[in-house]
C-alpha cells in the first residue's frame, strides 16, 4: 500500500502497523451519501425486484425445494472466489452418495462446509441477533476440518494479515487491514451499526455492512465466504427476503475485478456511490434471475407431477429431485423412509417416465440424475 493512494481521510485513515507496514482504519459507519437520481433509481430497481422475489418465496408451495439448490449454487461460487474448484454437479453426486475421487474430497469438503455455515446461520437468526457472536459461530462452521482450519475457526486474528496476489508480502500488499487493536475497535463499531435499524434503506444498510466487514478483514482466513454469506443473513433477518432465495456469488464471479476494483475505490477515493451501484445493480440482476429460474422449475415440477400422479411414491421422489437432481436407491429409500426394493421401484417409474437417466455404465451403487431438472439448476452458472 502507498499513501499517495488514499486521497479520502474521510473514509478511513492510515496507521503503521508494528513491522513498519502501512495499514487502514476505516471510518465509522455510515458515510455521507449523496442520493442523485442515478443512485435512487438503482435503490429502486433493486428494491423492486427483491421484494417481488420476497413474494414469490411465499407463494411457493413449497420452497424448500428451491432453497436447496439455491444455496448450493452460492456455495459453489463463493467457493470458486477464493480458488476452490468444484462443479455443483460434483456437489450433488457426492450428497447423492455416489462416488469422488480423492483429488475432489478437499474441495467438496470446504463447499459442504459453506452450506453448513449457511444453514447454521439462517437457523440462529431465530435465537440470536446478526451480531458478532453469530459471525464468529458461522465461521467456525466455514472452517471446521477443511484446508486453513487451523487458522483459528471462529476466532478474529490475533495477528496481521493483509491482502495481494499470491506469495505477496506485507510490504507488497493490495490492501493491509487495520493491526488488531483497531479491528477490535473497528468490529464494535460494525456491529453497532448492524443494531441500527430504521436509518437508511436496507438494501443500503446491507451494502455497506459487506464493504465494511471485508475492510475489517477480522479472519485469517474465510473472511470472503462469511462476507457474501452475512448478506443473505441480514436480508432475511431484516424481512427484506422471506426466504434464503438470493445470492450474489454468482454476480460477483462474472464481475470479480469490478467488485475488488469497487472495494478499493471506497478505500482510495471514499466511492461509496460507485460500490453502491455495483451492489444494487447485483441485486437486482441476481433477484431477477431467481425469479425466472423459481418459476422455470416449478413449471417442470408441475409437469413430472401430472406425468406420475398415479404413482405416490415416485411423486415424492420428484420433489427430493428439487433439492439434488443426482439420486442413488440408498438416498432415495432415506428420503422417502421406505425399504430399499421400494425405493428402486420408485426409481424405475421415474426411468419409465423420462424424468430420470442413469449416469456412467457402472452397475453397482448406480448414479440416476433428472437432466431436465439439473439444466434449469445450472443455468445461472452456465451464463457466467
Amino acid at each position: 500500500m502507498r499513501a499517495e493512494d488514499f486521497h479520502a481521510p474521510e473514509v478511513g485513515r492510515l496507521v503503521t502497523t508494528i513491522e513498519g507496514a502501512l495499514a487502514f482504519v476505516p471510518a465509522p459507519l455510515p458515510p455521507r451519501i449523496d442520493y442523485d437520481a442515478e443512485l435512487v433509481l438503482a435503490l429502486s430497481k433493486a428494491d423492486g425486484a427483491l421484494s417481488e422475489l420476497s413474494g414469490l418465496g411465499r407463494q411457493l408451495p413449497d420452497p424448500h425445494l428451491l432453497i436447496a439448490p439455491y444455496l448450493r449454487q452460492e456455495a459453489v461460487l463463493s467457493s470458486r472466489i477464493e480458488g476452490t474448484v468444484t462443479t455443483l454437479s460434483e456437489l450433488l453426486i457426492d450428497q447423492a452418495g455416489g462416488a469422488t475421487s480423492a483429488r475432489e474430497r478437499d474441495d467438496l469438503r470446504e463447499v459442504r462446509n459453506y452450506v453448513t455455515a449457511l444453514e447454521y446461520g439462517l437457523a440462529r437468526l431465530a435465537d440470536l441477533p446478526l451480531s458478532l457472536r453469530l459471525v464468529r459461530e458461522v465461521h467456525e462452521q466455514l472452517m471446521r476440518g477443511v484446508r486453513g482450519n487451523s487458522r483459528a475457526p471462529g476466532e478474529f486474528r490475533c495477528v496481521q494479515n493483509w491482502i495481494g496476489p499470491p506469495a505477496c508480502t506485507l510490504a507488497s500488499a493490495t490492501y493491509v487491514p487495520p493491526p488488531v487493536a483497531e479491528m477490535t475497535a473497528a468490529l464494535g463499531l460494525w456491529e453497532r451499526f448492524l443494531n441500527d435499524r430504521g436509518g437508511m434503506p436496507a438494501l443500503v444498510q446491507c451494502a455497506l455492512m459487506h464493504e465494511h466487514f471485508e475492510a475489517i478483514h477480522p479472519f485469517l482466513d474465510g473472511n470472503g465466504r462469511v462476507g457474501r454469506l452475512l448478506i443473505t443473513l441480514m436480508l432475511v433477518e431484516r424481512g427484506r427476503l422471506s426466504q434464503p432465495l438470493l445470492y450474489l456469488s454468482a454476480f460477483i464471479e462474472a464481475h470479480r475485478n469490478e467488485y475488488y476494483d469497487s472495494l478499493l475505490r471506497v478505500r482510495t477515493e471514499g466511492d461509496w456511490r460507485g460500490w453502491l451501484l455495483f451492489f444494487l445493480a447485483g441485486v437486482t440482476e441476481t433477484a431477477e434471475r431467481a425469479a425466472r429460474q423459481a418459476a422455470e422449475l416449478m413449471d417442470i415440477r408441475e409437469r413430472f407431477h401430472q406425468r406420475l400422479r398415479r404413482a405416490p411414491r415416485a411423486v415424492a421422489l420428484v420433489d427430493e429431485l428439487f433439492r439434488s437432481p443426482y439420486v442413488t436407491t440408498a438416498s432415495a429409500a432415506r428420503a422417502l423412509g421406505v425399504s430399499t426394493p421400494t425405493a428402486k421401484r420408485a426409481i424405475d417409474k421415474l426411468l419409465d417416465a423420462g424424468v430420470l437417466e442413469h449416469v456412467g455404465d457402472r452397475a453397482w451403487r448406480r448414479v440416476y440424475v433428472a437432466p431436465e431438472i439439473l439444466r434449469a439448476i445450472e443455468s445461472p452458472l452456465e451464463n457466467l
